[in-house]
């Protein structure tokens, strides 16, 4: 393996989270393996496989799925900063998008098949903008058949094109922190949207028109911050993912605290003890004694 003055063992000691930026067409884990094939490439791996899971030469991941229509904000921890990763999940999320009144498809976005269409000519702006008040708090949410959740270990996405049949997960507990209509020209309007993890908005829109006695699907959809990171001030395009501009990007793991180090070192100390204790009773053996199962046991 070629290595370029120490570029991989740079890149290896990198621990913390960033954000790039996700355009629209590919998988959120086609533009996480690209980043990890780009570094890879610098730091001098020949043939780089990023899908390869065992012996991984860096260990990256993202910290929320976008869907191959979408694009925005994907925030990526690496090293340690994987394990940083879960808070992203579950934190809030800002989001643009622009929905067509009068059709649905069967993905809820632009890249289905149109199965319903309706009349929109009853909606008024003022009957939107009432409308979203239903839908900004503590709700219930159907999640979209095709999503990256997962049925007998398989996404129901990728199910649904295999031709299998699939029904939808229960309704399930979801936050919206704000909700607001930032135009309306029918059949288009467009919504921001601030919610917690879990969150769908192509079902959002899906159940906004439903509500409104129509029906609607996504056109266009972004995501504008994720955490502490906005699409206009920390994401970083294709032409920076490089080494030096990750390293000033990223924002490193936290140190740990006193009491998570006092801890670590008391669980060391007891693993210490607790192996000096088997090799206490192994040591009471005789030399010419064969040690019995649980001997070997203890001493395993």
């Amino acid at each position: 393996m070629a290595v370029q003055n120490g570029s991989l063992s740079k890149l290896q000691s990198l621990n913390g989270i960033f954000a790039i930026y996700k355009k629209q067409g590919p998988t959120s884990a086609d533009v996480l393996n690209a980043l990890k094939t780009a570094l890879l490439k610098e730091a001098g791996v020949a043939n780089p496989n990023p899908r390869k899971r065992k012996k991984q030469q860096l260990k990256i991941g993202h910290g929320g799925t976008l869907d191959s229509n979408a694009s925005g904000v994907l925030v990526v921890g690496i090293g340690e900063g994987t394990k940083m990763l879960t808070t992203m999940l579950a934190g809030s999320k800002k989001y643009r998008a622009v929905g067509e009144l009068g059709k649905a498809t069967d993905t809820l976005d632009a890249t289905g098949n149109v199965v319903e269409e309706k009349s929109y000519d009853h909606i008024t702006k003022e009957a939107f903008e009432e409308k979203l008040k239903q839908f900004t708090g503590e709700i219930m949410q159907v999640p979209p058949l095709y999503s990256a959740l997962k049925k007998d270990g398989q996404r129901m996405s990728v199910l649904l094109k295999q031709g299998h049949e699939v029904e939808a997960k229960p309704a399930r507990p979801v936050t919206v922190y704000s909700l607001s209509l930032q135009d309306f020209s029918p059949p288009h309007f467009t919504l921001d949207v601030e919610c917690g993890g879990g969150f769908y908005v192509r079902s959002l829109v899906d159940d906004l028109a439903k509500a409104l006695s129509s029906c609607a699907h996504i056109k266009e959809l972004s995501r504008t911050k994720q955490g502490q990171f906005t699409l206009e001030e920390h994401v970083l395009k294709e032409d920076r993912w490089t080494l030096t501009d990750i390293s000033q990007a990223l924002l490193p793991c936290p140190n740990p605290s006193q009491q998570e180090k006092n801890d670590k070192k008391a669980k060391s100390k007891h693993k210490t003890q607790s192996e000096s204790a088997d090799i206490a009773v192994l040591s009471v053996l005789q030399p010419e004694e064969q040690p019995t199962r649980a001997a070997r046991t203890i001493g395993a």
